[in-house]
């Protein structure tokens, strides 16, 4: 077997909350797989025990924590009527401090608990007065600062629906979100920071405001300090300093259990992203079991994520403040040309205890020589790292320039159940490359095309129980049919995610990548992460894309597309090496048919590579058919895709 990276603190394990929770649940001296074999096997025993430890606070009691256990259309704790935002705003007495305000600058502001609660009664007394009700949507087009926290709570403590997107996105991208909620109150900021420029967004939230023509109201944030000059807007305009400081009283409007609480949209590659609709309930017991189990959370910790509030992970951010735990919000770029460490710096000065951020980040650091530990880093007890597979490279670089003391905790998920799959935990054990184990509730599987459970061999990762979590419904999708093809098509009643993973015989998960965009050799299916992470360890690339295409005649083209460092060529001698290195480090079935340089690799704007947009461009689909350019976030690169899809069809046979 396998010598695990790390393995449990038996102190830190003593000290956890799991392990706190395995005993008010019962199961005390349980280990990590025992207590996930138990919250899979009895889900009413597991959500039940989640909702006591952590004491919701219901107007009205549960009748029965799963009166209908279906994918989709499962019913969670019917009868119960909750807030989420309650919830959030109940844990911090009035002069601790509840968010921390950062960005790449080192400046930094803190807002108490009694600040924030005064904020959230005054803006949600504001959208009261503009109209805003129980059901009714409000959308902010916001970087990551306490505004965006502030909104979505107030919104939330009416029973309306949230939902918000980051200013790099243009006005257009967000309207196609933003439009098909029908909102009747736009929340957006003058500007945002990134890479040392206060980018000015006044143009583009007028142009937002005038494509939404269901508004009654938009709210102006002052962040970077660009004056709001007057301008025709369609609807009412406030201030938000007039919107959030008056002397208000705090309310909640209690809600069902899987009454909306935000809609968050798939990045929208293709045709207009899909709005996914979460529950207060389902977001708050799935929030609270990854935050304060597997995070660790609670009063005193101090969580610094990196992240847009577009992605996911910003839903996480805010949902930190359900643990009694400080939240750190951050405006920037993670790594400014300026002072590239400053995200380090920033955790070394505010003690914060769980630092979250993306393989990318990771490995940048390692490949471009930055030392983290030159800060004192000793308050980091967990590196979260997720937005896809986190290569064994950067684990041994973690332990060096982090602290050995650290548990690298690599995680996947998803925006369409807003948390994760897979990850770690205090008691679990960590394997370089390899996710520890399925999170707690989740009956993770790996299933052939068949549909029968496969261990230690590549699969379709399915999740064979439902979780409180997974969404209520798609917007605009009355008959639920959009529902039902995105996720359990392939396997009636079971959950396919669409990633490929091994399910190890020791417990570990390891992800593969996207199994729609799968390599595909004379019947050997092979993940495109592994080879990205070879060839990103080399010192002359700086990023790598690998598509497999199916060809008319019914050959198979696999190249692999490269992004060199400065000053480096792409001769034959790097080529060889870059082909040796895929040979030892993954397979010779991996190394690639040809070997192109690029200026670049597109993304979605939460970071993924777009692997089956360029795929499909290079078998020569129509770009308007294949991907929206405004969901991307170099637009720019899908015409070069395009074109060399166009040059390779030219090629005489």
């Amino acid at each position: 077997m396998t010598v695990p990276f790390t393995t449990p603190d038996p102190q830190v394990v003593a000290d956890s909350n799991i392990r706190d929770f395995a005993r008010h649940a019962g199961m005390d001296g349980a280990d990590y797989t025992a207590l996930h074999q138990w919250s899979v096997t009895d889900l009413e025993g597991f959500w039940g025990a989640v909702w006591e430890y952590f004491d919701i606070d219901a107007d009205t009691p549960y009748e029965r924590v799963l009166a209908e256990e279906t994918m989709p259309g499962a019913r969670w704790f019917t009868g119960a009527t909750l807030n989420y935002a309650h919830h959030a705003l109940r844990n911090h007495a009035d002069d601790a401090v509840a968010v921390v305000a950062l960005d790449e600058t080192g400046a930094c502001y803190e807002v108490t608990a009694g600040r924030l609660r005064a904020q959230v009664a005054s803006v949600a007394a504001t959208l009261r007065d503009l109209g805003v009700g129980k059901g009714d949507r409000v959308v902010g087009y916001l970087p990551n600062t306490p505004h965006a926290i502030v909104a979505f709570l107030a919104t939330a403590s009416l029973g309306a629906v949230w939902s918000v997107c980051g200013q790099d996105y243009a006005p257009r991208a967000a309207a196609d979100r933003f439009a098909q909620l029908e909102p009747t109150v736009l929340i957006a900021s003058d500007g945002y920071l990134f890479n040392g420029t206060a980018h000015d967004r006044r143009d583009a939230t007028a142009e937002l405001a005038l494509a939404l023509p269901t508004l009654k109201a938009t709210l102006l944030v002052d962040h970077v300090g660009l004056p709001w000059p007057a301008r025709p807007y369609p609807s009412l305009v406030v201030p938000w300093d007039d919107a959030a400081t008056r002397t208000e009283q705090l309310a909640f409007t209690p809600v069902e259990f899987d009454h909306p609480l935000w809609v968050v949209f798939s990045s929208g590659t293709t045709g207009l992203p899909k709005g996914i609709v979460h529950g207060h309930g389902g977001v708050l017991l799935e929030h609270l079991k990854t935050l304060g189990l597997h995070s660790d959370l609670g009063p005193g910790d101090r969580l610094l994520w990196y992240t847009t509030t577009h992605w996911m992970m910003w839903n996480l951010v805010a949902s930190t403040l359900l643990t009694g735990a400080t939240t750190c919000t951050y405006d920037g770029s993670p790594a400014p040309l300026a002072e590239p460490d400053v995200l380090w710096k920033l955790a070394a000065r505010h003690r914060v205890t769980v630092f979250g951020t993306s393989p990318q980040f990771l490995l940048g650091m390692a490949k471009f020589g930055i030392d983290p530990s030159v800060h004192d880093l000793s308050s980091i007890r967990v590196v979260g790292c997720t937005g896809s597979a986190l290569p064994a490279s950067a684990y041994p670089w973690v332990r060096d320039h982090v602290g050995e003391h650290v548990l690298l905790a690599s995680i996947s998920g998803g925006t369409d159940v807003v948390s994760g799959f897979a990850g770690s935990a205090p008691n679990t054990p960590v394997w370089a490359g390899e996710l520890s184990a399925p999170h707690l509730g989740v009956a993770l599987a790996a299933y052939d095309a068949e549909g029968a459970r496969v261990v230690d061999q590549v699969g379709e990762l399915v999740v064979t129980r439902p979780m409180p979590s997974m969404p209520l419904y798609f917007w605009n999708d009355p008959d639920g049919s959009r529902y039902r093809d995105a996720y359990f098509s392939s396997y009636p009643g079971v959950w396919r995610h669409g990633d490929w993973i091994t399910l190890t015989s020791r417990g570990s998960v390891i992800v593969h990548g996207r199994s729609d965009s799968t390599l595909n050799r004379n019947g050997v299916r092979l993940g495109s992460a592994d080879i990205h992470d070879v060839v990103e360890r080399l010192p002359e690339i700086t990023e790598a894309l690998v598509i497999g295409a199916e060809e008319p005649d019914g050959g198979y083209w696999m190249p692999l597309f490269v992004v060199l460092a400065a000053g480096v060529v792409l001769d034959d001698a790097l080529r060889e090496k870059i082909r040796d290195a895929i040979r030892d480090g993954a397979s010779p079935r991996h190394v690639p048919d040809e070997i192109l340089e690029v200026p670049g690799i597109p993304h979605t704007r939460t970071g993924k590579k777009l692997e089956v947009p360029v795929k499909r461009l290079l078998q020569g689909a129509p770009v308007e058919q294949v991907v929206n350019r405004g969901a991307v976030d170099a637009p720019d690169l899908i015409d070069h895709y395009a074109r060399l899809g166009a040059a390779r069809r030219k090629r005489p046979a």
